[in-house]
């Protein structure tokens, strides 16, 4: 075969250069491949460098170059690239004749200053300015095309598969296998996809001694040079060829490539199928070099240019073969600002949002247990991996012990977590050189061997398989998850008992709250302190075992989106994890400093809640409580749409109704029509003493009179006047006891009436009482100007009136010219489920009725309702005005709570769930004695706890035990009655099924355990 390739001395090549470009000076052989060039350091100082073009070179390919030199400098002249200097005839091009009569073109262009970025330290800065001047180059010829530019070559990545023609010049048979790898992942996953690329006229070999660094700044890319291998191929190429050549011996040869990546990104935006052919496409540039320098070898022997960086180019394939390619393609996507993997973010997006209705991973909500940090992440501690690992029963013992101690019942092993303990290979970086894995990517709970654990969400069962490596996972599971509106994603559950090999197989379908399996002793768990490790993979392709468990600091921004923070899935609050403010104790000191001392605090230990939720409140330490008992948040803490209308009027107007607004007015109206026809004027104010103060205002302009009847062991409110009309207040430590003007009707409670009554006379022998008292003020020539009462007296111990109870004493107390008052305060607002409002189950309409508490779901708002007569009577002269009281922001929130009590129909609701509860109440009155009784109507429940059902004497310090103990275990009630013996339950409206076997279940678990202690 003819050699074309030109060999021309230096004195020639200075020859030439002097008659065709009239310049003299001083060359210096440059190195190539096919082509001949110098460096020309030119008698005036100018700097060129001269090509002696093969003479095999097509004309049309040098016409190439010289158009596209030519496109350069017009559209791109600040790029640093070599330029043309015309010869002396004003031509691009010279000819010569060299040995054989071969014809060679002579080019020359300017020289371009800077070192081979070969030889510098290839930083991240470097390498993304890389980038940016190959997306400038790239970008500016956007519209040339060129005929020489539809040429073929090898080096053409489309061409990649031609490396298999090539192989039987690689020797090593381990060598020629990683190379088939490679080329079958090329043919199925990559040749395929090409077509559908994005293609344009690309530089094609920005290896590293064509990429030119500055001098002065190590930071900065001088110029790209030689563009003889030009070509029309796909834009992701030039990204591919130049990635290639920069993580030739780089620690982390991926990170190179991410930030080439980056910076050509931001010059000339990547799409995501591009980036993810990336891996491949730098594997294969690699591929074509070894295997065209073996060829070339083999041709023409050794050849230093040819081999240069064969070495280098081996060592990179076999890290890349190394490598799992999804987790590189995760790496060079987020340099770009895509996702890790397509969904990512919708995957974590769609967890957080739906975490509510998630079924329980464990037998209750994994936020309900009292938890602690387990401290892996201390290597100086006991409980250290490697401690754990050597020494499992040893590490399981310290831990029970410190639950012992602390009353923890959950260990929790943080996602995330730096655990610089891990050793061994298995954690060895394959990204980085050198590099360990010590990021924790899951999240590990830490409860006994045997405990089991159940998928918060339908689920196929991928794969069920042992590993019986150290510090492997023992039994592991991969649960595949398809909820509509997500991408699927993975679960991973690993340290699990071996069981659930013959219990579960690919392709089962679990239902939500089914069981995955337990967690294993460590004899099968890896050699672990039993635990659970769960982890998210947001992509769905991974097997179990490429899941990584721990990742590279260096790329936790990568892995935070592929293997996301399983915490919410999982139902742990993140307050567990962020704790903030001041703590238990510097918060009693100053609340004793700063504070009324008498200002009261519930239980021994105090609770600091950071945050609420629906039904549940959330502790500093993330612990989550049903919240039984606080009836102020009627639908629910944080509803998102009171917030919303608090925040959207708040942002716009707060002012007084000495000013018209809407929404004052349209919130009187919805309340009003929620009440008998009668009740059609509203009042508003701020809390419920408020709004029973304001009633009794109102009585006395109706009446002119004081004389009060109400039920003993009542409460109305906070003000000295309301006070004196409580007797659970005035009758109590502190007290002032009885004023004359009050007068105390005997509460009507049918559990404790006297054997001998019908049952069907509870509510007339009751209202007796009132008779009494309306008689005794007869004889004094007196009379009642009001009865007050609780539609459920609440305080006196969750009691439910007798039928016709109500409708007894109003008929009494109207005849003796006085009002009858209903405080709605505790049972209002749809509580009761079958009615708006609890004094309708009497079949009564009240004079006045007062609200509060639940009309603004924590926002203080409360209203007093009345007849028109009334309210005219109180128009006496004197004006009504209440400076919060009825303002626009009150009143948008009113009607919020009002929106969701209907739009979710919360009142069927409220029934259906209190319903549900009555009757395992009942069931559970079956099975432990102490139950003495069971009331409740909706939401609004009681259980009243007794010594001797027979006596029905009370069971206190056992009431007391219970409301303790369901605190402890994460639920949320009271103690009341004139004894503390009933326990008390007002669950927001919004409280479900869940729930309510959340609560059931607790409260078994502790009548259980309080019996037992109790003998």
């Amino acid at each position: 075969m003819l050699n074309t390739k030109p060999n021309f001395c230096l004195n020639d090549a200075g020859a030439l250069l002097s008659r065709h470009f009239g310049i003299e000076g001083a060359l210096a052989p440059l190195d190539s491949e096919r082509d001949q060039n110098f460096k020309v350091a030119a008698d005036d100082g100018r700097t060129f460098v001269l090509k002696i073009i093969n003479a095999a070179e097509p004309p049309v390919e040098g016409d190439f170059q010289t158009a596209l030199m030519k496109h350069l400098g017009e559209y791109a002249g600040d790029l640093p690239v070599p330029r043309l200097h015309p010869t002396l005839s004003a031509a691009s091009l010279a000819e010569t004749t060299g040995a054989h009569a071969a014809i060679h073109r002579l080019r020359l262009v300017s020289w371009i200053p800077g070192v081979p970025l070969a030889q510098s330290d290839r930083s991240v800065a470097v390498l993304e300015s890389l980038g940016r001047m190959l997306g400038r180059f790239d970008a500016s010829l956007r519209g040339f095309m060129h005929p020489g530019a539809l040429r073929d070559l090898d080096w053409d990545l489309r061409n990649a598969g031609r490396s298999a023609d090539r192989l039987h010049h690689i020797g090593d048979p381990d060598d020629r296998a990683l190379l088939v790898r490679f080329l079958a992942r090329f043919d199925k996953d990559v040749a395929p996809r090409f077509a559908t690329l994005r293609a344009a006229v690309i530089h094609n070999d920005a290896n590293d001694w064509n990429v030119l660094v500055d001098p002065d700044n190590h930071d900065r890319i001088a110029g790209i040079i030689d563009l003889g291998d030009a070509l029309y191929a796909p834009l992701i190429a030039d990204v591919a060829i130049a990635a290639a050549y920069a993580g030739l011996d780089h620690s982390d040869p991926i990170g190179a490539a991410a930030a080439i990546a980056r910076g050509f990104h931001r010059e000339y935006p990547l799409l995501e199928e591009e980036i993810d052919l990336l891996f491949d496409l730098i594997a294969m540039r690699l591929v074509t070099s070894v295997t065209m320098s073996a060829s070339r070898r083999a041709q023409v022997g050794d050849n230093p240019y040819l081999a240069i960086s064969e070495r280098p180019a081996w060592t990179l394939l076999r890290k890349l073969d190394a490598m799992n390619p999804r987790f590189a393609t995760a790496i060079l996507r987020r340099a770009c600002g895509f996702e890790a993997v397509a969904g990512a973010l919708t995957v974590g997006a769609w967890i957080d949002r739906n975490r509510k209705s998630l079924s329980p991973l464990l037998d209750r909500p994994v936020a309900t247990y009292p938890a602690d940090l387990v401290p892996y992440g201390d290597p100086t501690h006991a409980m250290t991996v490697s401690s754990a690992a050597a020494r499992p029963h040893e590490a399981q013992s310290l831990w029970e012990d410190h639950c012992r101690d602390t009353g923890v019942a959950l260990g929790i092993g943080p996602w995330g977590e730096a655990r610089t303990v891990y050793s061994g290979e298995m954690f060895a970086s394959r990204l980085v050189d050198g590099a360990r894995r010590t990021r924790h990517l899951g999240l590990d709970l830490f409860m006994a061997a045997g405990t089991e654990v159940y998928t918060p969400l339908a689920a196929t069962v991928v794969s069920v398989e042992i590993e019986k490596d150290a510090l492997g996972y023992g039994c592991l599971i991969a649960l595949r998850h398809e909820p509509a509106d997500c991408p699927p994603f993975l679960t991973l559950w690993g340290h699990l008992a071996h069981e659930a090999v013959e219990r579960l197989k690919a392709g089962d379908s679990l239902e939500a709250g089914a069981l995955v399996g337990e967690m294993g002793v460590p004899e099968e768990n890896g050699g672990w302190a039993p635990h659970l490790h769960l982890q998210i993979s947001t992509d769905a392709n991974l097997a179990a075992r490429e899941i990584l468990g721990v990742g590279e600091e260096r790329y936790l921004d990568v892995w935070t989106e592929l293997f996301p923070d399983p915490g919410s899935f999982a139902g742990i609050a993140g307050e567990f994890f962020k704790r903030s403010g001041r703590s238990h104790e510097e918060i009693l000191r100053l609340r004793k400093e700063l504070l009324l001392p008498n200002l009261s605090i519930s239980y021994d230990r105090p609770i600091k809640f950071v945050r609420g939720e629906g039904a549940w409140l959330i502790d500093d330490r993330g612990r989550a409580y049903l919240d039984c008992f606080n009836n102020v948040c009627h639908i629910g803490h944080a509803h998102p749409a009171v917030v919303e209308a608090m925040a959207r009027q708040a942002s716009t107007l707060n002012t007084n109704t000495r000013y018209l607004h809407d929404n004052i007015v349209a919130y009187a109206e919805r309340l009003t029509a929620t009440m008998p026809k009668e009740l059609a004027v509203a009042g508003f104010v701020n809390s419920g003493s408020e709004a029973n103060g304001l009633a009794l205002r109102l009585m006395r302009a109706y009446t002119g009179r004081e004389n009060a009847i109400v039920i003993d062991w009542a409460y109305h409110g906070t003000t000295q006047e309301l006070i004196e009309i409580s007797a659970y207040k005035f009758r109590r430590k502190g007290g002032k006891g009885q004023k004359p003007h009050v007068h105390v009707a005997t509460v009507p409670d049918s559990y404790h009436a006297p054997a001998d009554w019908p049952i069907e006379e509870h509510g007339k022998r009751f209202a007796e009482s009132v008779a009494d008292l309306i008689a005794a003020m007869k004889a004094r020539d007196e009379a009642p100007g009001f009865f007050l009462a609780e539609s459920i007296p609440s305080v006196a111990g969750q009691v439910f009136l007798p039928d016709g109870y109500l409708k007894e004493v109003y008929r009494m107390v109207r005849e003796a010219g006085g009002v009858c008052i209903a405080d709605e305060v505790q049972v209002g607002f749809g509580r009761v489920g079958s009615h708006w409002w609890a004094f309708e189950t009497q079949g009564v309409v009240p004079d006045i009725v007062t609200t509060g508490k639940p009309i603004g779901n924590g926002h203080p708002v409360a209203a007093v309702i009345t007849t028109r007569e009334i309210a005219s009577s109180f128009n006496n002269g004197m004006e009504f005005f209440n400076t919060f009281g009825g303002n626009p922001v009150s009143c948008a929130v009113g009607l919020a709570v009002l929106d969701v009590i209907e739009g979710e129909d919360l009142r069927r609701n409220a029934l259906e769930i209190g319903n549900y509860l009555i009757t395992a109440f009942r069931a559970m009155q079956e099975r432990y004695e102490v139950i003495g009784d069971v009331r409740g109507l909706g939401l609004f429940l009681g259980i009243e706890l007794v010594a001797d059902r027979r006596t029905k004497a009370p069971a206190t310090e056992i009431a007391r035990a219970v409301s303790n103990g369901a605190r402890q275990r994460g639920v949320l009630m009271g103690t009341e009655g004139p004894h503390d013996n009933v326990l008390k339950m007002r669950p927001p409206m919004i409280f479900s099924k869940r729930d309510a076997d959340h609560l059931i279940a607790v409260l078994d678990e502790t009548f259980i355990a309080v019996l037992e202690r109790a003998g």
